[in-house]
C-alpha cells in the first residue's frame, strides 16, 4: 500500500509549509491525483485519516480530485482516453500510447486555512 508512504510524504511537506507560515489552522487540503498514478483515492483518504490523528492536521479535510488518463495520438492527431484492455493504444489506429496529456498528476492544488 504505497498510499501510506505517500501520505507520510504529504504530511511532512504540509508540516514544513505549516511551520513556515506561523502554524495556521488548516481546514482543507486539495489534492489532484491522476488515474495513471495507481493511487487509490479511498486508500489515500484512509491513510490520511489514520496518520493525522493527534496531529496539527487532525481536523483538516482531504479533498481529492481525480484527473482522467488522456493521451494524444500523433498519427490520428487527436486525444483519446486509453483503455487497459488494448494496452493503452489509440482506439482508432492502434498506435502505442506515447504522449500522455493528463492522468499522471499527484500534487497539492491548494491549502485552505481558517482564522483562529
Amino acid at each position: 500500500m504505497h498510499e501510506t508512504d505517500m501520505t507520510k510524504a504529504l504530511i511532512l511537506t504540509l508540516r514544513d509549509w505549516w511551520e513556515a507560515e506561523d502554524r495556521p489552522v488548516i481546514a482543507r487540503i486539495h489534492l489532484i491525483v491522476g488515474k495513471f498514478t495507481c493511487v487509490e483515492p479511498a486508500s489515500l483518504q484512509f491513510a490520511f485519516d489514520v496518520q493525522t490523528q493527534g496531529t496539527f492536521l487532525e481536523t483538516a479535510e482531504l479533498v481529492i480530485e481525480e484527473t482522467p488518463l488522456i493521451a494524444f495520438c500523433h498519427t490520428c492527431q487527436q486525444e483519446y482516453a486509453p483503455a487497459i484492455g488494448i494496452q493503452y493504444a489509440c482506439p482508432a489506429c492502434r498506435s502505442p500510447m506515447d504522449d500522455i496529456r493528463s492522468g499522471r498528476e499527484l500534487k497539492i492544488e491548494r491549502i485552505e486555512c481558517t482564522v483562529p
